[in-house]
Order: structure tokens, then sequence, then C-alpha cells
């Protein structure tokens, strides 16, 4: 049975994706106050996602910025044959994987430790709230398991990152991430069922777990 927490944030988007149509045609008509609007209700999400693909904020401040800016000046060629969301995103994720790109050769030679978390990761991740009744050793290794978890999915090669990102992380459907990525249903949950179990062994050898 899906969670409560779950249809609530569902419900949450849908409302979210509802109200975009009527922004986004106001925006295409030079609405800049309109654009202003969607850029509020998308930018943190379109954020994390660059996060934790790029592993780096200030990568994905940038990222973002360009891809609201990429957005603004392709309206005119949005049709609404998927929701903006999916569009927008589409825009981050090409731009993310471009920088992941340049990364990825800047530190070609740099060595990576899953011991020694890369910049930035803990806030990579969703934060939690803390419990009342949480001691702070606790919350330490909450953090310390969110660093593994960052570092692993880090590792995983760019197009099974982005799919366990979209999936697992933003809970887009299977469907908005074929059309995002480019791929056929199947290819993306093999994608996803291969990056799990990727993550999986990474966090055995790292913490030893699951």
């Amino acid at each position: 049975m899906e969670s409560l927490a779950l249809s609530h944030m569902r419900e949450t988007r849908q409302s979210i994706s509802d109200d975009d149509g009527e922004l986004v045609a106001q925006a295409r008509s030079g609405d800049l106050a309109a654009f202003e609007r969607l850029v509020r209700s998308h930018q943190q999400r379109m954020l994390t996602i660059a996060c934790r693909i790029t592993g780096g904020y200030e990568d994905a401040c940038e990222i973002v910025q360009d891809a609201f800016v990429a957005a603004w000046r392709g309206l005119g060629a949005f049709r609404g044959e998927a929701r903006f969301t999916t569009w927008l995103t589409t825009i981050t994720v090409n731009l993310a994987r471009n920088r992941l790109d340049q990364i990825r050769t800047r530190r070609r030679n740099e060595p990576v430790s899953l011991d020694e978390p890369r910049e930035n990761a803990d806030g990579l991740l969703p934060r939690e709230a803390v419990s009342g009744a949480m001691s702070v050793q606790e919350e330490l290794e909450r953090r310390d398991v969110r660093r593994h978890v960052q570092a692993c999915i880090a590792e995983l090669a760019p197009g099974f990152r982005e799919v366990l990102v979209l999936r697992d992380m933003e809970d887009f459907s299977y469907e908005e991430i074929a059309t995002v990525l480019r791929l056929s249903g199947g290819t993306v949950r093999s994608r996803l069922s291969r990056a799990r179990e990727a993550v999986r062994e990474c966090l055995k050898r790292v913490i030893g777990v699951l």
C-alpha cells in the first residue's frame, strides 16, 4: 500500500503540475513574473537533481541557472506534450551530464576515496528532520551513511546514476525517465536494477550493511 507521505508528495507535485499550464502559457506570452513563479516552484528540485548527478553544489547552482535561461529562451518550442517539469528536467539533466564530463576530465588523475566523501556530499541528499529523541551520535551516524550513499552513487557510470537519481530519489515515473533520458522503458528498468545492485555492493564494501 502506498504510504501517506508518498501519496501526499505525489498529490503536491500534481498540484504544481496543474498550475504549470497556466503559468507556462503566460510566460510564453512574455510574462516574466509568471516565469519567475515557475522558477520558484521548480528550482529546488532541479538543484537537487543537478547536485546528485554532478556531486557538487556550486556546479549544480550554475547548471540550474543555465537550465532556466535555456528554458526561458526555449519556451516557444515547448508544446506541452510532456509536463513542464519533465521538459525542464531534460534540460537540467543534459546540462548536468555535460558538466559531469568536464568534472570527470578535470579529476581524471585525482584519487577518490569512499572514506573521504567529496566536498558538499553531505548536502546532496535530503536533510531529514532530527527527532528530539535522537542523540548526537545517532545523527552523526545518519549523516555518515548519507555521505557514503552519495559517494557510492558518484561511482556509478553517468547513465546509471541518472536513472537512480530520477527514480529512487526524485520519484519520477518510468515513463517520465524514459522521456527525459530518451531511453526505452525496458532500458530504464534494466539500468535501475543494475544501479541499485551496484550501490548495494558498494555499501557492503564501505560500511558493511545490506
